[in-house]
């Protein structure tokens, strides 16, 4: 491929490692992957160092306007776990709006959004051992289309939990699937921006 053809990527983010290139920090980075990466490829949104999961990368500068400062919400879905069991009240209010301080200590209310119990969350991806949690302990699948700052951790947090593990498994219907950790997946510029629903120009 040319310099100048623009290329897209799909990443299994493991844990304990940042979602950039360079650090001034001893941490993981992405390019400890084994890939040969071209210039000017970046990271599309990101995901904390104890995150994991799906993480987008290109040389394509378009795709975070496009997809995550866009008036089109796009919705990104999170395999999370969290500490103890969750009451059915307080499953309820992560599902209808719970409030968390923001920059400047404002309170933020969430918007409904759609969070189910998982028993079995090896249907949802490939997961690597990364440390015994030991039980009670509850799997939920959070899919939210709002961006805020460590949202989904807050949003536990704000109903007196902990996130354990967050795995993201999905940006609208681009998914990890059978992906495993610290894998990438080159992908065809038409297959992409369909399963993101970004309209493609060619």
């Amino acid at each position: 491929m040319s310099n100048t053809t623009k290329r897209y990527f799909i990443v299994y983010k493991p844990f304990n490692m940042v979602s950039q290139f360079v650090s001034p920090h001893k941490v993981g980075l992405l390019g400890d992957l084994d890939f040969d990466f071209p210039e000017g490829t970046h990271a599309v949104g990101r995901l904390d160092n104890h995150s994991e999961g799906l993480l987008i990368l290109t040389t394509d500068k378009t795709v975070t306007r496009r997809l995550f400062l866009s008036t089109e919400p796009h919705q990104r879905t999170y395999l999370v776990q969290i500490n103890n069991r969750l009451s059915t009240d307080n499953l309820e209010r992560l599902r209808n709006g719970v409030a968390f301080k923001i920059k400047n200590g404002e309170w933020y209310t969430t918007s409904h959004c759609a969070v189910e119990l998982v028993s079995t969350p090896e249907q949802y991806c490939m997961i690597a051992p990364v440390k015994i949690i030991h039980p009670p302990y509850t799997w939920l699948l959070i899919a939210l289309t709002e961006g805020k700052y460590h949202q989904v951790r807050k949003m536990i947090g704000a109903i007196h939990h902990k996130v354990k593990r967050l795995i993201r498994v999905s940006i609208e219907d681009l998914q990890l699937g059978n992906m495993e950790p610290g894998q990438v997946k080159e992908m065809h510029a038409t297959d992409f921006f369909r399963l993101l629903h970004i309209p493609y120009s060619g």
